[in-house]
């Protein structure tokens, strides 16, 4: 197999662009999903269940892109970008919709849309590193994604208390249940998600896959199947290190924002500007971590030459987890955003970077895609089964709140980062 040739930071800087954007609309899904689903009146136990569209859309469709996307080439849009393209397009319209539901089903509805749309951008992205750099720029471009992640997810999550600094409106009225502030920020992200990824089309070129690249002959479902069969170990390994990383981060993003506004300052009425200020302060702590991440990723940019990506992993989840887990006993807002996200900042820089720069080397060159995607099945998979168990749980023990949800998590990035531990460096796939 043929050396790639080595790109500089601006074109690693334009490639990964897009994942700005990406995470923007990302970033506002996850800050306000779950109060806009209590605003329209959904309880503490169904709020797992209206959360289902993120991992079953991801479950569906990202290995499906991923085998379509490692069989695609067109002269000018070339072999990702048609579908980082078609993704922006729908995940715009989702983010301008979305505020305006008028009920809960409509709301969970544009969320199924949002994710399979955001996952069809999303996928050919981790596989868009490992197409354009040689394996020793590797863990460079998914820490430079890392970076344009946490910049957009900062920016997402102080932009409704940024709004409503300025002026914009937090209140809701009849027939309006979501605040104004969610209007704007929601409409602002869909124009910055269609615009990051257009940067990242426009200014990218792919060339046509080698001898080396060419996919088996299979399709679809089929290649999904044979792809698995034929999964290398080192991403079997990574498999238990993504599976209680996910149930980790799932617990909080569904459960952190509402769990600050009814469990840590006491609010028990959405309306109350008790609940509003405790969604602030947890919109506050995501865009801390969000902020750290940012700062991390950039740092990995240059450790990640030094340090192996598995020893960066380990002490990151061990900072996330201890963080997390702390949620459960820290009542200090600042010490709350400042001090437990902060390791949570740091894990989630790890997280969006170092597991991809550890599996892309063992993966055959042919089937980068569709693996990319099968991947993601570590990630979804603990998502729907702590939707579904954290439900029932909350549904039947009553002293299981939505803050022992998220301390719950914090114990999972800790069990992550001892199977980290457990990674073995195999040779790199060649078929």
């Amino acid at each position: 197999m043929s050396e790639k040739p080595r790109l500089s930071f601006w074109q690693i800087w334009n490639m990964s662009f897009g994942f700005f954007g990406i995470q923007f609309g990302w970033g506002l899904q996850m800050g306000n999903m779950s109060s806009i689903y209590e605003y329209l009146g959904a309880s503490e136990d169904k709020l797992a269940l209206l959360w289902l569209a993120a991992p079953l859309t991801g479950l569906l469709v990202q290995p499906i892109i991923g085998a379509m996307s490692d069989r695609t080439w067109h002269p000018f849009w070339g072999r990702r970008r048609p579908y980082f393209l078609v993704g922006a397009i729908l995940s715009s319209l989702a983010l301008f919709l979305m505020p305006h539901s008028g009920s809960l089903w409509m709301a969970a509805g544009l969320l199924w849309i949002l994710d399979a749309s955001v996952n069809v951008s999303m996928e050919p992205f981790r596989a868009f590193v490992a197409d354009l750099l040689p394996e020793r720029q590797r863990t460079v471009g998914f820490a430079m994604q890392s970076v344009f992640i946490g910049a957009g997810a900062v920016i997402a999550s102080k932009l409704p208390g940024w709004l409503r600094d300025h002026g914009v409106s937090t209140l809701t009225g009849a027939g309006q249940p979501i605040p104004k502030t969610v209007h704007v920020a929601f409409s602002v992200g869909a124009v910055v998600f269609i615009l990051a990824v257009l940067w990242t089309v426009f200014t990218t070129k792919e060339h046509p896959p080698s001898p080396d690249e060419k996919p088996p002959e299979h399709s679809g479902v089929s290649e999904v199947i044979a792809a698995l069969k034929a999964m290398p170990s080192r991403m079997k390994q990574l498999a238990v290190v993504q599976f209680f990383t996910w149930m980790g981060l799932f617990c909080m993003w569904i459960y952190f924002s509402v769990a600050v506004a009814r469990n840590i300052l006491g609010a028990t009425d959405t309306n109350s500007q008790l609940y509003k200020d405790g969604i602030d302060l947890a919109n506050n702590c995501f865009a801390n971590y969000n902020f750290v991440a940012f700062l991390a990723a950039m740092a990995l940019l240059f450790v990640g030459h030094k340090v192996p990506a598995k020893r960066i992993h380990f002490v990151s989840l061990l900072l996330g987890g201890l963080g997390l887990a702390a949620t459960g006993f820290v009542k200090n807002p600042q010490v709350l955003q400042f001090a437990c996200f902060s390791g949570v900042g740091i894990a989630w820089a790890s997280i969006l970077s170092m597991p991809y720069a550890m599996l892309s080397s063992a993966l055959p060159a042919n089937r980068m895609g569709v693996y990319m995607g099968i991947f993601n099945f570590f990630i979804v998979i603990p998502q729907i089964l702590v939707a579904i168990i954290l439900s029932r749980v909350m549904a039947n023990f009553e002293g299981f709140n939505r803050l022992s949800a998220v301390v719950f998590g914090g114990i999972c990035l800790l069990i992550a980062a001892a199977a980290t531990l457990l990674v073995k460096d195999d040779p790199p796939a060649t078929s």
